[in-house]
């Protein structure tokens, strides 16, 4: 059954990307001029895929990538408990305080940057290196995210139904966002996974690409008056 899950279950890298892709588009439906309750309810469905998400990096992911990108994934851990600590600064807040969209546009922004750094370094670099392992950590991932999931499944699939009242609104937030996020998927393209040896090379390769992908969130950040 374990061997079974591990064929049919979306690879690590898959998972993560979706993750992404997913709690990207909750974003692009917040509105600073929305009711308290949709407010309430975006942000707890924000909060919520949030926590399962670092979990399954923090417990399954990170761990099996350490020894390849120490480096990224020790840079990924603070960002990590920054967005704990915003998410817990909102729980304690209520939609009508004055500072509660500018901590969600913070929160919002703090997630862009980390996906940024993920999906342009440490995803590629795993996909790289780790090859089937991906497809074995996919279903560990799975499977602890029903775990996780367990006891607030009725909370979630509730949350997700206020927060997407049509299933086109879900994925035509998930396209603007990634559109704005464009390239990102350079990550998945054989050309740049046939990069030169050369570990400098590559180095300087990647770098140039996260900063051009951050320099165009941030430029979308800006528009929303929000960077």
């Amino acid at each position: 059954m374990k061997a079974m899950m591990s064929r049919l279950s979306p690879g690590a890298t898959t998972i993560i990307r979706r993750d992404h892709m997913n709690v990207l588009s909750t974003f692009h439906s917040y509105r600073i001029d929305s009711p308290p309750d949709k407010k309430r309810t975006l942000v707890e469905t924000i909060s919520l895929a949030l926590e399962i998400h670092s979990k399954l990096e923090e417990e399954i992911f990170y761990p099996a990538i350490r020894k390849y990108d120490a480096g990224v994934v020790e840079k990924s851990l603070p960002e990590h408990n920054e967005v704990r600590r915003l998410i817990a600064r909102l729980r304690e807040m209520q939609p009508e305080d004055p500072a509660f969209d500018s901590t969600v546009m913070e929160l919002m922004r703090d997630v862009m940057r980390h996906v940024a750094d993920e999906e342009t370094i440490l995803l590629p670099d795993a996909e790289r290196v780790m090859g089937e392992r991906l497809n074995e950590l996919g279903a560990e991932m799975t499977r602890r995210r029903f775990e996780l999931a367990g006891p607030r499944p009725r909370e979630i699939a509730v949350n997700t139904v206020r927060s997407f009242p049509r299933a086109t609104l879900a994925l035509t937030g998930a396209a603007f966002l990634m559109a704005v996020v464009g390239g990102l998927a350079f990550a998945r393209s054989p050309r740049i996974r046939a990069l030169p040896a050369s570990n400098a090379i590559r180095k300087f390769q990647r770098a140039k690409r996260a900063r051009e992908i951050k320099r165009a969130l941030i430029g979308r950040l800006k528009t929303l008056g929000v960077a």
